[in-house]
C-alpha cells in the first residue's frame, strides 16, 4: 500500500509492481499532484493499481485506511516525522496496532533537519547538483534516485520479514540520494571542459547533418578504432566536428555499430 505522493512514492509503487506486487494506492481528496503536473506519467506509474482518496483527517478515513493497513505487508509514506506522527502513522504507532506490517518511509532531510520541507530542488542545492544557476536541474535527480534506493529497501525488508516473521521500518533520504550523485560535478569531471563534459575529443557531443550525436571513445581501444575508420592520423575536436556534419545522425549511428564504436543518436524528448 503507498500513501506516498509526488514523485518517488509512485515511482516505488509501479517499480514493485513489475515485480508481481499488488498495489493499493490511496491518494488525499484532492488527489496526487503528479497527476496535475504530468498527467501521462502519473497514469503510467498507476497503472493497475486500485486507487482510493481518503480524507485522514476524518474518523471515516482513518478507519478506511486502518481496514487496509490490516491487510497490507508494506506500507509506504512520505511524510516528515511530525506529520506521520500526527496522523498515528509513525511506525511505533502503526506497529503496535499492525505487527505484521513493514514501512517504508521516504524522506527529504535526515536528522536532525527531517522535519524541514524540501522537494527535489532542494536536496539537489543542498548536495552541489544545481551547477549552473539560475539554470533549473535538466531531470529529477534525487526524486529517481531516492526511488530506487528506496525499491531496493522495500524488497530486503520483506525477505527479512520472511526470514524472522519481524516487521520493521526503513527510512530513505532524498538528499542523501542527491549527495550520492554529487561526486562526478564536485570533481568537475562532468562540468565544461572536465574529462567527461566534453574536454575529451573522444567523448563528447557533436552536431551532424541534422541534428547531434554523442561519442563515447573514451578507452584507447576505441580511439584507435575511431581513427582507423575515420582514417585520421589523430583525433581532434575541430577534426571530428567537421567530418561528423556530414551524415545524419542515424548514419553515424549506424556506422558506429558496424565499426564497434559507441556512437549514439541524440534523441529529443517531447513534453508530455
Amino acid at each position: 500500500m503507498s500513501l506516498a505522493v509526488n514523485v518517488p512514492g509512485p515511482v516505488v509503487a509501479a517499480r514493485l509492481m513489475e515485480h508481481g506486487a499488488s498495489v493499493v494506492k490511496i491518494e488525499p481528496p484532492e488527489g496526487d499532484p503528479l497527476f496535475h503536473h504530468a498527467p501521462d506519467w502519473y497514469a503510467r506509474l498507476t497503472d493497475s493499481q486500485s486507487i482510493l482518496r481518503l480524507d485522514l483527517k476524518t474518523r471515516e478515513g482513518k478507519s478506511g485506511l486502518d481496514r487496509r493497513l490490516a491487510r497490507a505487508d508494506l506500507v509506504i509514506t512520505a511524510n516528515r516525522p511530525a506529520t506521520l506522527k500526527r496522523l498515528g502513522l509513525d511506525f511505533p504507532s502503526l506497529h503496535a496496532r499492525f505487527p505484521r506490517l513493514c514501512q517504508l518511509q521516504i524522506a527529504g532531510f535526515p536528522p536532525p533537519h527531517d522535519n524541514a520541507p524540501g522537494h527535489d530542488l532542494s536536496f539537489q542545492a543542498a548536495a552541489g547538483l544545481v551547477v549552473d544557476p539560475p539554470r533549473m536541474p535538466f531531470t529529477l535527480l534525487a526524486d529517481l534516485a531516492g526511488a530506487q534506493r528506496a525499491a531496493t529497501e522495500a524488497v530486503l525488508m520483506l525477505l527479512h520479514r520472511q526470514r524472522t516473521c519481524e516487521a520493521t521500518c526503513t527510512r530513505v533520504f532524498l538528499a542523501e540520494a542527491a549527495e550520492s550523485l554529487a561526486p562526478g560535478a564536485a570533481l568537475r569531471l562532468c562540468g565544461v571542459d572536465g574529462p567527461l563534459g566534453g574536454g575529451q575529443p573522444g567523448y563528447a557531443v557533436y552536431p551532424t547533418k541534422d541534428g547531434f550525436i554523442a561519442l563515447a571513445a573514451l578507452e584507447p581501444r576505441f580511439l584507435t578504432r575511431l581513427k582507423e575508420a575515420l582514417t585520421i592520423p589523430s583525433v581532434s575536436a575541430v577534426r571530428l566536428r567537421k567530418m561528423f556534419r556530414g551524415k545524419t545522425s542515424a548514419r553515424w549511428e549506424a556506422w558506429g555499430r558496424r565499426h564497434g564504436i559507441p556512437v549514439t543518436a541524440i534523441h529529443r524528448r517531447s513534453g508530455r
